[in-house]
């Protein structure tokens, strides 16, 4: 099958959620492929750095695809085109992850991803980590992951916009309480050629919120790339 669209998801142990946006793209005839990311959707036993998943995300994908990135999913993107600048037509990010902030919230974030487990003894932490991060599979997290989860969070230390030269189009929910819209407006200023465009009904899972809005935003845009 042709796919016109290649998706990397965020940080969730199911697709499901996606499934009536997914059917939405299909009706109105865009192809897409939905990646099943090593550690989360696909079985995975390492540690995996933002370079493990660069390089597993050029083999997935070709080149001169167009791709989209939600959260997790657009931080990889967003490395894979720093790294590699002619490997994408397009990029779309959907209130993507990428953006450093030295805050309590990430410190803490990172301290209890490397807990480990800890964790699982102390429903209460467990919660936490929910409300901070909006990963509500954290606790189905293997040990391995939780790992990865911080090494991700610490990679945005070192992610140079700068060198992201692919048309980018960015997607932020003004509702997103976990990738907040600041980042979607510190992520474009970053980026060297990039369009942002904010949505009012949009959390942070807009696939969730507003399936139907988010599809409508995916074929408009699509069909002025083809």
């Amino acid at each position: 099958m042709s796919v016109d669209l290649y998706i990397i998801h965020g940080w969730t142990y199911t697709v499901e959620p996606w499934s009536k946006t997914l059917e939405l793209l299909k009706r109105h005839g865009i192809r897409v492929k939905m990646l099943k990311v090593p550690g989360l959707t696909e079985p995975s036993d390492k540690v995996w750095t933002i370079d493990d998943y660069v390089q597993w995300a050029d083999t997935q994908i070709p080149d001169g695809a167009i791709a989209l990135g939600h959260s997790n999913g657009g931080r990889i993107l967003l490395n894979l085109c720093a790294k590699r600048p002619d490997k994408l037509k397009y990029l779309i990010l959907l209130d993507s992850a990428g953006i450093y902030e030295a805050s309590s919230r990430k410190k803490l974030v990172g301290a209890l991803a490397k807990l480990g487990k800890p964790l699982k003894k102390i429903p209460l932490i467990d919660k936490v980590f929910h409300r901070l991060t909006g990963t509500t599979d954290y606790s189905k997290a293997p040990e391995n992951m939780k790992v990865t989860l911080s090494n991700m969070l610490e990679s945005d230390k070192n992610l140079d916009f700068s060198k992201v030269e692919t048309k980018t189009f960015i997607l932020w929910g003004k509702k997103d309480t976990i990738t907040p819209p600041r980042q979607g407006t510190a992520m474009y200023e970053k980026l060297p050629n990039a369009e942002l465009k904010f949505y009012a009904n949009w959390t942070h899972a807009p696939y969730i919120a507003d399936p139907e809005g988010l599809a409508r935003a995916l074929v408009k845009l699509m069909s002025h790339l083809k």
